[in-house]
């Protein structure tokens, strides 16, 4: 069985990450990597990603990697990967070309997915499942930094999509299927 992409996106507290983690174990048990991308910037995200922590099986194994998601999907000891999340990972690209402007923030941003895609597809076998919010249905962006990166995940979350075996809309804790996975 070739490597699948699955990609479940919804919005925030929309149930994405408990999804990505109950398919995971329903397909591997306690053979997954998780790939963490959040910083622990404040107190705030500190408390959020230890909450995150506390929720995976003991026996998961958990990367670190809030860049250079590309290797760490390649290095993974397992065929069952979660990224949590690309939103998270598409945020920390923003931040380090943010002054160059704003084709800088849109092609790091894709280049992030285009990284996540080629290592997905050099692994060869297994399932990788990438959480990621759908920012498009919110409110519209005050700033043009806030623009800039809601467009960024958006054409990164199409890249995803186009190689996903699955896209999955979270809606109030519910799968709903934009790309169903063919058995």
């Amino acid at each position: 069985m070739p490597m699948r992409i699955h990609l479940i996106t919804g919005g925030a507290r929309g149930g994405k990450s408990n999804y990505a983690e109950e398919r995971a174990r329903e397909l591997s048990g306690v053979d997954v990597t998780y790939v963490a991308t959040g910083v622990a910037s404040d107190d705030e995200m500190r408390a959020r990603i230890e909450k995150h922590r506390e929720s995976r099986p003991p026996e998961w194994t958990t990367v670190e990697a809030p860049d250079g998601v590309g290797q760490a999907i390649r290095d993974a000891v397992t065929d069952t990967v979660i990224v949590d999340c690309l939103t998270t990972l598409t945020g920390n690209a923003y931040g380090k070309v943010f002054k160059e402007g704003e084709e800088a923030v849109i092609q790091a941003m894709i280049g992030v997915a285009k990284e996540l895609v080629d290592a997905t597809a050099r692994r060869g076998t297994g399932d990788v499942f990438v959480v990621t919010n759908e920012v498009g249905f919110g409110i519209h962006p005050a700033t043009s930094g806030g623009r800039w990166y809601r467009d960024g995940l958006g054409f990164a979350n199409q890249l995803i999509a186009e190689a996903a075996a699955e896209v999955v809309l979270m809606v109030c804790g519910l799968p709903v299927f934009a790309k169903r996975l063919e058995m």
